[in-house]
């Protein structure tokens, strides 16, 4: 049985190979790009897992990890912050060599919703790689804000917008693929075209709406709806006519819709082409974040 002064140098040293770990994502310094790593993955590799991993059922949770490690350069993602707020997941990764910020909705936990300790989570992290020129690659699988007077008593709205400030100020490359569900206003909030996001993409598995289906065809046609099969036609009718990434895209809100299988390139891609963006924020002293 280890002793207790061994428990603690084995933690300190844990802690310590977590902080390499973590340096050789980071520049020097905020004037620096961040340092290439190696390009042993092929930037091209395709990953036909993913195209059979989001569950049939919305309702059926799936590891938002399990993408991110399909997605990324292999054995590259450095998850931090992983015992707070499980339903949000950030961590640092490569792809292509290419030092990235990984922003993603857990939805296996707590159906990835966003309360106040995930957005608090979130913020912090994307200003943190705003900070040192880390671009941004967010994951998107949201079901909306977590309901309930506990979250409405304790702040979730001025703690969301913190999230929503973050992504806004950064200047950062910011790349958006969207998963699955993008309800409502925790849509906009993770790095959507509405607030700077650069490029946006989906999968053809993403709902983009205010709400879920069958939810907002119980409201809209309330009247008309009389048996079981009427719900499912109008709950499949919403679905056809806006609860869809091709919707989205036609507006102009989503980029592309492309199968999973080609997330690894088509993110690449994305970000070698943003690797000279220049954007500034408004001339001011600083903006008044929502604390």
């Amino acid at each position: 049985m280890l002793k207790q002064s061994q428990v603690r140098t084995k933690r300190a040293a844990l802690r310590l190979e977590l902080i390499r770990a973590m340096l050789g994502y980071m520049p020097s310094n905020n004037r620096e790009d961040p340092p290439l790593g190696p390009q042993d993955d092929d930037p091209n590799r395709l990953s036909e897992e993913l195209d059979s991993i989001i569950p049939d059922s919305p309702d059926q949770p799936y590891d938002i990890k399990d993408v991110i490690g399909h997605v990324v350069d292999k054995q590259s993602f450095l998850e931090v912050h992983a015992a707070y707020a499980g339903n949000i997941v950030v961590g640092f990764a490569r792809l292509n060599g290419m030092p990235v910020g990984i922003i993603a909705n857990q939805p296996a936990h707590l159906a990835g919703v966003l309360d106040i300790d995930a957005s608090l989570k979130g913020a912090r992290f994307v200003r943190f790689c705003d900070c040192f020129n880390i671009p941004l690659v967010t994951f998107e699988d949201v079901p909306g804000f977590l309901p309930g007077t506990d979250q409405e008593w304790n702040g979730i709205i001025k703690h969301g917008a913190k999230l929503l400030y973050a992504y806004c100020e950064a200047t950062v490359p910011k790349v958006t693929v969207i998963t699955r569900k993008a309800y409502g206003g925790a849509y906009d909030v993770m790095s959507s075209k509405h607030i700077r996001g650069d490029f946006n993409f989906a999968w053809p598995s993403a709902e983009i709406a205010v709400m879920g289906a069958k939810g907002a065809a119980e409201i809209i046609f309330k009247r008309e709806i009389k048996t079981p099969e009427d719900a499912e036609r109008y709950t499949e009718d919403y679905k056809q006519k806006f609860a869809n990434p091709f919707k989205a895209a036609e507006l102009g809100y989503i980029d592309d819709v492309f199968e999973p299988r080609f997330t690894r390139p088509r993110l690449i891609s994305a970000l070698s082409l943003l690797r000279t963006k220049v954007d500034s924020n408004p001339s001011k002293k600083h903006g008044n974040i929502p604390l």
